[in-house]
C-alpha cells in the first residue's frame, strides 16, 4: 500500500475515530485533538504496520493507547499538585511542615547533580513517559533507557539514604 493509499484509508475512519475519541474523553475539542494526534501516530508508524487488513483495529488501537497515555500523565501530574497544595496548606496553616519541604528540595537538588545523561530520561520517566517514548524521544536503545533510569534511581537512593 503506498503512502497515499494509506493515508486515504485512515481518513475514511475519520467519523469512526471522533466517535470513539468522544466517547473516550466526553469533550469535541479534546475527541478532536486526540483524533488528530491518532493520525499523527498511525502516519509516524505506517511502516510498523504489516498486515493492512487491520489498519481500522490499528488506529483504533493507536488512539485508546494515546487515550491511556494521557490519562496517566494527567494522574500523575494531580498528584504532584495535590501534594504542593498539601504541603502549602500546612505552611499556610502555621504548621512548618520542614521535613517534607526539606526532603523536597534536597531531591530536587540530588536529582540536579545527575549528569544530564542519567537525568534527562529519569526525568521524563517521573514525569509519566513510557520507556519506547523516552527512547524514541532521545533516540536511545530501549535497554539503555532502562539502564540509565535504573542507574539514576540507584545514584539517588545513595545520595538520600539519610531521608528513608
Amino acid at each position: 500500500m503506498t503512502a497515499i493509499e494509506f493515508n486515504h484509508q485512515i481518513i475514511s475512519y475519520q467519523s469512526r475515530l471522533k466517535r470513539f475519541a468522544y466517547s473516550l474523553v466526553s469533550d469535541r475539542d479534546e475527541a478532536l485533538d486526540l483524533v488528530q494526534e491518532t493520525y499523527l501516530k498511525a502516519i509516524s508508524y505506517r511502516e510498523k504496520l504489516s498486515d493492512y487488513s487491520n489498519l481500522k483495529v490499528w488506529t483504533m488501537t493507536i488512539m485508546k493507547n494515546i487515550f491511556i497515555n494521557n490519562y496517566r500523565r494527567k494522574s500523575k501530574g494531580r498528584d504532584i499538585i495535590s501534594e504542593k497544595i498539601a504541603i502549602a496548606k500546612d505552611l499556610d496553616a502555621g504548621f512548618e511542615s520542614t521535613e517534607s519541604y526539606y526532603t523536597q528540595n534536597e531531591i530536587n537538588k540530588s536529582v540536579d547533580t545527575l549528569n544530564e545523561e542519567l537525568k534527562a530520561p529519569f526525568i521524563m520517566y517521573v514525569d509519566g513517559f513510557k520507556y519506547r517514548e523516552i527512547a524514541d524521544e532521545l533516540n536511545l536503545n530501549i535497554g539503555t533507557v532502562k539502564s540509565r533510569i535504573h542507574t539514576a534511581r540507584q545514584r539517588l537512593m545513595e545520595s538520600l539514604k539519610d531521608f528513608k
